[in-house]
């Protein structure tokens, strides 16, 4: 008989108990895939009395899981417990150090320590796979590896976070604030315990800086990803968009620039009529671009136990197969160290900002715009109160390093309530 694939797993959360229901439901069907069997060893997670909806007496028990990475019984150690540091960094460096293979869906250590965890893996003649990392059940880790290795990436794109991207459909098509809605998730579960992780873009960041790593040949970065959050959108954005054929997505882009690599994680407008544009509720999308693929789009359930659990289980059955390629698609002492670029190719951008009912305020702001390099493709004044005028502007294309200088001139001048809000127009 075929030696089992023998697995330890480390984290029974959501995703966790998800990962042994899929291998207890489809156990035959995983083994004629794979030609060999999968077998759960031992499990590690901090309460052991936990009801968990699966029975789990059949497995040996380590609560610590370093210990269980340690095991001589197990051939793969499974990493579903989270965080940067702690006790997921110092499992996996063991498991690694001890001969395992490693799976896991774990963005923000590999964001944070992705390059000198590839180096010990590959030094050790082990693998690293991630593909629950990024974007739950879309398989775009594998795309990015295998399917388009013979493309040099041009462009990656995509939302990556299905909390923001509720948020910002249902503040467009329920007319809701962005607070409600925060609390709505908030209640619902949608949210990290630390908020900030979605809503202020980091977790969507940390999955850009993997794909970018693949995408470009480069160390991941996520220090050098420019990162604005979804706080500051306000139903007029929402609505203006729409208005002039656009819709707002928490956007991540990567690509190369003469000056190096460009990361992003902020808010923009994209074509209401564009496959990004027309994405809906909690689902992810990722675009690719490349020289021989032209675009490819892939759209999918970015979270949830059957999604995250069913990219952890691609993962398992390509180590079951004797599938094994470098951590981010080439060796990692290979991949470059390519500055972080802040100044992208030029795009249109969208400008919110009030201005104070003062004589010449509109042409003060014309004057700003025309001294920084900006010019002005579209303006209009809506919704005039007492002593403010909010004014909507559209910009031809422009650099980013222009528009900031117009918009602390814009802070500068005594004509303009509150902050501004900038928003880049992305071509799709």
């Amino acid at each position: 008989m075929t030696q089992a694939l023998r697995l330890g797993i480390a984290g029974l959360g959501t995703v966790g108990v998800g990962v042994v229901k899929i291998i207890r439901r489809q156990a035959e069907l995983l083994e004629l895939r794979t030609g060999r069997p999968l077998q759960i060893v031992a499990v590690s997670a901090r309460d052991q009395g936990k009801d968990r909806g699966v029975n789990l007496s059949g497995y040996e028990w380590e609560t610590d899981p370093v210990a269980l990475a340690r095991r001589d019984d197990i051939d793969v150690f499974v990493e579903l417990m989270g965080g940067e540091n702690g006790p997921a960094k110092a499992a996996v460096e063991t498991a690694l150090a001890t001969g395992k293979d490693v799976v896991t869906a774990n963005k923000a250590l590999l964001a944070i320590h992705g390059q000198a965890l590839a180096e010990q893996a590959e030094a050790a003649g082990r693998v690293i796979r991630f593909e629950a990392a990024v974007a739950g059940g879309i398989p775009v880790i594998k795309a990015l590896t295998e399917g388009l290795a013979g493309n040099e990436i041009t462009r990656v794109m995509g939302v990556m976070n299905g909390t923001c991207n509720y948020i910002l459909t249902r503040m467009q098509s329920e007319g809701l604030g962005y607070n409600a809605l925060f609390e709505e998730c908030a209640q619902l579960g949608y949210l990290e315990a630390d908020p900030n992780l979605d809503v202020g873009g980091i977790d969507a960041a940390h999955k850009l800086a993997l794909l970018a790593a693949i995408a470009f040949g480069t160390k991941p970065n996520f220090k050098g990803i420019e990162i604005e959050g979804i706080e500051h959108i306000s139903l007029d954005d929402i609505h203006q968009a729409a208005d002039m054929g656009y819709r707002i997505k928490l956007l991540g882009v990567a690509q190369r620039s003469a000056r190096g690599l460009v990361q992003r994680m902020q808010p923009c407008l994209v074509p209401s009529d564009s496959p990004l544009g027309q994405l809906e509720g909690g689902t992810n999308m990722v675009v690719i671009e490349g020289d021989a693929v032209e675009q490819i789009v892939l759209r999918g359930p970015g979270a949830g136990e059957g999604p995250t659990a069913s990219a952890v289980l691609g993962d398992i059955c390509d180590l079951a197969r004797g599938l094994r390629i470098p951590t981010f698609g080439q060796p990692a002492t290979t991949l470059k160290k390519l500055p972080a670029a802040r100044v992208g190719l030029p795009a249109p951008y969208y400008l919110r900002l009030s201005l104070l009912d003062k004589p010449g305020a509109l042409a003060k702001i014309a004057a700003i715009l025309g001294d920084a390099g900006v010019s002005i493709d579209r303006m209009r004044q809506y919704g005039h109160t007492e002593s403010t005028a909010p004014v909507l502007i559209v910009t031809h294309k422009t650099t980013r390093a222009a528009l900031d200088v117009a918009l602390d001139g814009f802070r500068a001048t005594d004509v303009v309530a509150g902050e501004p809000v900038a928003l880049r127009i992305e071509q799709v």
